[in-house]
C-alpha cells in the first residue's frame, strides 16, 4: 500500500495597489469564498468584483 502523498495548495494572487489579493478564476467561485468567509469566519459583507489587471475575481468589504 502506497503512501497517500498531500499537496500543498497553491492559491494564485495580484497585486492591487499595495496590497495581494487572492484571485478566484470565475464570478461564482468569489462569490462561494465569500459566503464561507462570512459563516465560517464571520467576515463583514464581501462583494465581488474583476480585476483590471487580469482576467479574474477579486473579493472586497464593503465600506
Amino acid at each position: 500500500m502506497s503512501k497517500p502523498r498531500y499537496r500543498e495548495r497553491i492559491i494564485k494572487k495580484c497585486w492591487v495597489g499595495e496590497q495581494q489579493k487572492v484571485c478566484y478564476a470565475s464570478r461564482e467561485e468569489a462569490e462561494v469564498a465569500a459566503a464561507i468567509a462570512e459563516h465560517d469566519h464571520h467576515a463583514p459583507k464581501l462583494t465581488v468584483y474583476k480585476c483590471d489587471y487580469g482576467d479574474h475575481y477579486h473579493l472586497s468589504s464593503v465600506r
